[in-house]
């Protein structure tokens, strides 16, 4: 692993009174890598809605579902993974090369604290390729552009947005966000969303973290599906993210809908 960032050692950068998306969601997967201020917001958020331990953990079940289906079953070899958050189980370069030893992943993240454990973490398999860039998805020029040196973007590339968009507000154009990447990237290329949506649970939810300062912008069904307009979609097409092509329990039955939802589409 080579990695892109920028000279600030990571370190330096590190905030550890202000709570951070990424840290509070490694609280809510039960991690070790969090601070004060992102236990606190994650205990607040979780009073008001409880079901939000359950959203986190079905959005990163969702990961390992939708890598092991672009790879086995889509042939996808190269992954853009966009807001990579801090390293847990089945990351998507473990999932993905576990199946496929070639295959070839860049992460992309601002968080110091995730590029920090990407170093240490994120390897590779002998065969592929792992690289972290340190930058904003705000800027996919500049990411397309590092992520160029290990991924190569003649060959279809899946685009992992997961979580990410709703840490982009309207006025920065998240549909416009999803569209550059995509305008970046071959036909038979795919891309992947994952994001809470507005129902009055969430926006209580949404309202304590924006009052701490962890911002996070909640979008309708309705807004999540125009993310992915004008590409192709993967059945079953937007949907609560336990039902996305979930594993039946061992009574057969089906996981419960949560407040999350997720799609996947590729690029005809």
């Amino acid at each position: 692993m080579t990695g892109s960032e920028p000279g600030t050692d990571p370190v330096t950068r590190l905030n550890s009174e202000v709570p951070h998306g990424a840290r509070i969601w490694n609280y809510w997967l039960g991690g070790k890598d969090n601070f004060a201020a992102d236990r606190a917001v994650g205990d607040q958020v979780r009073d008001v809605y409880p079901d939000v331990v359950k959203v986190a953990r079905a959005s990163r079940e969702f990961l390992a579902r939708a890598v092991g289906y672009l790879v086995t079953e889509a042939g996808i070899r190269q992954f853009l993974d966009l807001g990579t958050g801090l390293p847990t189980a089945d990351n998507t370069h473990e999932v993905a090369q576990a199946a496929a030893p070639e295959s070839r992943i860049v992460y992309v993240d601002n968080d110091p604290l995730v590029l920090v454990h990407a170093r240490a973490l994120l390897t590779s398999s002998t065969e592929g390729a792992t690289d972290y860039v340190d930058a904003d998805v705000r800027d996919p020029d500049a990411i397309i552009a590092a992520a160029g040196e290990t991924l190569d973007f003649t060959r279809p590339v899946a685009v992992m947005m997961l979580g990410i968009l709703g840490n982009v507000p309207d006025e920065d154009d998240p549909k416009g966000l999803v569209d550059r990447f995509m305008a970046a990237v071959p036909s038979g290329s795919y891309v992947t969303i994952n994001d809470s949506v507005v129902t009055s649970e969430t926006l209580d939810a949404r309202r304590v973290a924006n009052d701490s300062g962890a911002d996070y912008h909640l979008r309708t069904p309705a807004q999540m599906e125009t993310f992915l307009a004008g590409l192709d979609l993967v059945e079953p097409g937007v949907v609560s993210t336990p039902l996305w092509r979930p594993e039946p329990g061992p009574d057969g039955e089906l996981p419960a809908a949560l407040n999350v939802m997720c799609g996947m589409a590729r690029k005809p």
